[in-house]
């Protein structure tokens, strides 16, 4: 029982550390954008070298796609995907707008990328 408990503190604690850091990063640039990037579970794309990223909020989803493409190295007859809570994003939408329907309660907008559409082919609108 004692197990469940400290890993519920871990949890806490570090949940509370990640809404602290989201609050101090949108205070000190409210233009930009606190976003955590994770390669899925099973893509066999390359992984990223960076997780956290500070994007500004007028970037595109496809601007945001042509720099993780960048930072993994992808070669450009490679297809990626991104997805925000399992939804394929729609590539002209602004970034600051997906953060404010879908951000995380921590302050960050978790954001995974892999080389297959493997959530389907569901659009966020």
């Amino acid at each position: 029982m004692a197990m469940v408990v400290l890993g519920l503190n871990i949890v806490f604690q570090f949940s509370d550390k990640r809404r602290a850091e989201a609050a101090r990063i949108r205070e000190k640039y409210p233009d930009r954008i606190p976003v955590i990037v994770e390669k899925a579970e099973r893509s066999d794309i390359p992984n990223i070298d960076k997780k956290k990223y500070l994007v500004p909020a007028d970037l595109t989803v496809g601007q945001f796609v042509y720099v993780i493409r960048k930072r993994i190295k992808l070669s450009a007859e490679k297809a990626i995907f991104i997805f925000v809570d399992n939804v394929l994003p729609p590539t002209g939408g602004i970034m600051s707008t997906i953060y404010d329907d879908k951000k995380d309660e921590d302050g960050f907008l978790y954001v995974t990328y892999s080389g297959e559409n493997t959530f389907g082919l569901q659009i966020l609108h």
